[in-house]
């Protein structure tokens, strides 16, 4: 049984919302009775992100502050701005996520106490069933922003997102006057022979009168690494043809094209446990390989997407969204490392070769109206969408220990010289994943103050597994299971002033009882439904009308129930019925008291719990009720400030705290908290060129990013320099 977190987390946010909200209450005051949700002041400041839209959390035309939920939109103005490299680092502005990327993971993100496939990462509000794995951090330059909503969104995206939804939204072709024809490029060089190219152009085709747009992206980097010898080169492209067909019809056509090719990737690090069960890292093991010297990584991802947009009146439109998406990822690599007993060597195990192959094809088509219900204005949103997901799988798994290397190696070895082990690709088997699915969504003004948001969404999703290998009665030749969830949303807001409103939401969510269906085994999947979720929110937002003060506070509850868990009186067997939760409070504020200096920053604090958990241990079902899970920090804060002291310069200060995360579900190993201080320093050249310079983990500080055992750990970037500049023309 773990101790709960301290409440000084949860007081400090309040404390802080608190602050935030009171010059509402003084400056409104004598407004309340005649204040309306449609007369709140639009304000168009650089850094207040609830003017602008809310993201994946609605398909209706809302802003982020209107939106009863927790929103975050990171913009392409902010991703420049705080030096994001790639999509792991723009989610730290999300309140309470942590996250990091060892190889065998996408964004392995944790949210409001749930991680994995609990939360759904989407590309272009489309979900791949698989972000445990192709949420690979891609670099971030072809992006326009990226987006996320706390706790359960299903009812938005499909099964999955109990703990959240993040979408990453790509770069398109614009024909408006607000986006001219303007180039973009940077060009980097940094720490550890780190080089980055980018440069991305929207051309409109035809001059004022034109009809066509056309978009395109690239970006290239290269990389030796902080771990000894783990080169890695990646290209990033995106291209994107907008034609206005009619005045009220437009097509767009979006292709992507994503490779990464990691040599030698860096698995992680070898941990000692002390008594009181922290984790030490060995020194001078902390930049170290033990990873074979011809390991690999590689990802190939191509996306097509055709977009229809039909203003069929001045109320009401259709949109289309037509995709495929392509991709083959190979890994070759000894994976686990432990100490032997006294810490002179490394045992290695977990040599690993595998290829996942997997397209996803579908479509969504959305029908959007903006109306009256008597006289009182209404926005409906309702649509159908298809997918088709199909993977297979190609693993190669040598048990056993492979060797112990010295502990100071440098290149140990080869993959081929490891017994059993060889270049081919034997099929396991192959998951079919077909999704129908009908949705609506509604906002409606109940009264002048008063609106109520509500969703509803039906899936029938059909996993059919086709064994490629000897069939058994555990792995059947073929199998099939039908779902069919129905989850949803209601919502009440209500305008306190037209600067400050508070909202209470509920919501449901439903997903895979363990991993996810994409690849998912008959005992992943046996005599199991969905499992459910479901939240309560309660959450108040304020922005100063002239933009110069913005926050947001909520308080969330999460169940989720009928989760996959060991058998107490039958050893090996899993039974539907565990239960976890969550409960938290988040805050985020920016603040920008002169016109030289601006602060933001968000803090959160979670309880997350395993209420009802067995875990099979030596063949033992053990009760885990009451811990915490692994890899789930209690608190996360993350602060930006930026002073401009001068006209043409800017000096900025970063800061990220991570508090401590158990290592095994058992809660007897725990790594340390971690905090972050990074610096900048940015020269205006002109209107048209910076050049920056950015200290990242300015203290040179060793930390324990991600747990990924009781026995090793992946460990967080040292310090690292970058030398930059981009230009706009």
């Amino acid at each position: 049984m773990n101790t709960l977190p301290s409440p000084a987390p949860a007081a400090l946010a309040t404390a802080i919302g608190l602050a935030l909200l009171l010059p509402a209450i003084a400056a409104h005051a004598e407004g309340v009775a005649d204040a309306t949700t449609l007369d709140r002041v639009q304000v168009q400041a650089a850094d207040n992100a609830l003017a602008g839209p809310a993201g994946n959390a609605t398909r209706l035309d809302v802003s982020a502050m209107d939106m009863p939920a927790s929103v975050t939109v990171i913009d392409r103005d902010t991703l420049d701005r705080r030096g994001v490299r790639n999509t792991q680092e723009a989610l730290y502005a999300v309140p309470g996520l942590s996250v990091a990327s060892p190889p065998g993971n996408g964004n392995a993100v944790t949210y409001r106490g749930f991680s994995g496939s609990q939360v759904a990462q989407l590309f272009n509000g489309i979900d791949l069933q698989y972000a445990t794995i192709a949420a690979r951090p891609v670099d971030a330059w072809i992006f326009e922003r990226v987006e996320a909503v706390g706790g359960p969104s299903t009812f938005m995206s499909g099964v999955g997102a109990v703990g959240g939804a993040i979408n990453y939204v790509t770069r398109l072709a614009r024909l408006d006057d607000a986006t001219p024809d303007a180039t973009q490029a940077m060009a980097s060089v940094g720490s550890f022979d780190t080089v980055v190219l980018a440069a991305g152009r929207n051309q409109r085709l035809g001059g004022e009168d034109a009809r066509n747009a056309l978009r395109a992206d690239i970006a290239y980097s290269t990389s030796d690494g902080w771990s000894d010898r783990n080169d890695r080169e990646s290209l990033t492209v995106a291209a994107s043809l907008l034609s206005r067909i009619t005045p009220s019809l437009t097509h767009t056509l979006a292709l992507e094209h994503q490779k990464e090719d990691s040599a030698r990737p860096y698995w992680g690090t070898p941990i000692l446990v002390g008594a009181d069960g922290s984790v030490r890292i060995v020194p001078g093991t902390q930049t170290r390989n033990y990873n074979v010297g011809d390991g690999y990584y590689k990802q190939d991802v191509d996306w097509a997407r055709s977009l229809l947009d039909w203003q069929i009146s001045d109320d009401a439109s259709l949109h289309n969204t037509l995709y495929a998406y392509d991709a083959l990822r190979d890994y070759r690599n000894v994976e686990t490392y432990r100490f032997n007993a006294d810490v002179s060597g490394v045992i290695r195990s977990g040599a690993f070769l595998q290829r996942h192959d997997q397209q996803v094809y579908g479509d969504k088509l959305e029908w959007r109206y903006r109306g009256h219900l008597g006289e009182r204005a209404t926005q409906w949103n309702a649509g159908v969408d298809v997918s088709y997901n199909r993977q297979t799988r190609f693993p190669l798994s040598i048990a056993g220990t492979v060797d112990t290397v010295p502990i100071d190696a440098v290149t140990p070895g080869s993959f081929f010289d490891v017994p059993g082990a060889a270049q081919v690709f034997v099929p396991q088997r192959t998951n079919r994943v077909r999704t129908q699915a009908l949705f609506a969504e509604n906002l409606t003004q109940l009264t002048d103050r008063l609106s109520l948001l509500t969703a509803l969404r039906q899936d029938h999703v059909t996993l059919n597994v086709e064994n490629h290998q000897a069939a058994t009665a555990s792995n059947p030749a073929r199998f099939e299971r039908d779902y069919h969830p129905t989850t949803g949303r209601a919502a009440l807001e209500m305008a306190i002033t037209p600067q400050w409103n508070t909202y209470l939401q509920l919501a449901t969510a439903a997903d895979p009882p363990a991993g996810v269906l994409s690849t998912a085994s008959l005992a992943n999947v046996q005599d199991f439904d969905l499992t459910r979720g479901r939240q309560v929110e309660w959450g108040t937002k304020y922005q100063r009308a002239d933009g110069r003060a913005s926050g947001t506070l909520a308080a969330y509850h999460i169940v989720r129930e009928n989760l996959a868990i060991a058998d107490p009186s039958q050893p090996g067997q899993t039974l539907p019925v565990g239960q976890q939760s969550a409960r938290g409070i988040e805050a985020t504020f920016a603040v920008q008291p002169v016109e030289e200096l601006t602060l933001q920053g968000n803090l959160a604090w979670v309880d997350a719990t395993l209420d009802d958990f067995y875990e099979s241990v030596a063949g033992v079902s053990v009760s885990r009720a009451g811990n915490r899970p692994t890899n789930t920090p209690s608190r996360v804060a993350n602060a930006w400030l930026d002073w401009r002291f001068a006209p043409a310069w800017t000096a900025g200060l970063d800061v990220r705290a991570v508090s401590s995360r158990y290592a095994d579900a058992a809660n007897r190993v725990s790594s340390a908290g971690y905090g972050l201080l990074g610096a900048s320093l940015r020269w205006d050249v002109d209107a048209s060129t910076q050049i920056a310079l950015r200290v990242r983990n300015l203290g040179d500080k060793t930390y324990v990013a991600y747990a990924l055992s009781p026995t090793m750990a992946y460990l967080g970037e040292p310090r690292s320099l970058e030398l930059s500049a981009r230009w706009n023309f």
